[in-house]
């Protein structure tokens, strides 16, 4: 009987949720950025905050924040490989690669918010199906 029980208030809890919070308070600085026209943050805001996701992820292991680590890195995953996917529209097109890419960034703002609303309700976020990343 190892199992480590995270009584809530620990300073270990509070350090991870405040980690937490700045990491999706740039995700949303970028997220909204991207949503409304004509205020582009920088991407760099996007890759500290993903920097510091990967590099505290195993602090967070065994605790209930431990999926808002998973669901802040896979969300930018998904949405740069999304980025990416749909990039060769603006060159062809640039009605429907703006239509895409607001569909990808509302869906990307969409992750945020709902994360960050279970980060402050001290509620873990859905483990994905088997086999999706």
């Amino acid at each position: 009987m190892n199992d480590i029980i995270e009584v809530p208030g620990t300073e270990r809890e509070r350090t991870l949720r405040t980690i937490g919070h700045v990491s999706y308070l740039l995700h949303a600085i970028v997220a909204v950025g991207a949503v409304l026209p004509g205020v582009q943050a920088s991407i760099v805001l996007l890759l500290v905050a993903f920097g510091i996701d990967l590099f505290k992820k195993d602090e967070a292991a065994g605790t209930w924040q431990e999926s808002h680590f998973r669901w802040r890195i896979r969300s930018v995953l998904w949405a740069g490989g999304l980025y990416l996917l749909t990039a060769p529209l603006w060159l062809l097109f640039v009605i429907p690669g703006w239509i895409a890419w607001g569909l990808i960034s509302l869906w990307f703002l969409y992750r945020v918010v709902r994360g960050w609303l279970a980060l402050s309700n001290h509620e873990p976020m859905p483990v994905p199906a088997r086999g999706i990343p």
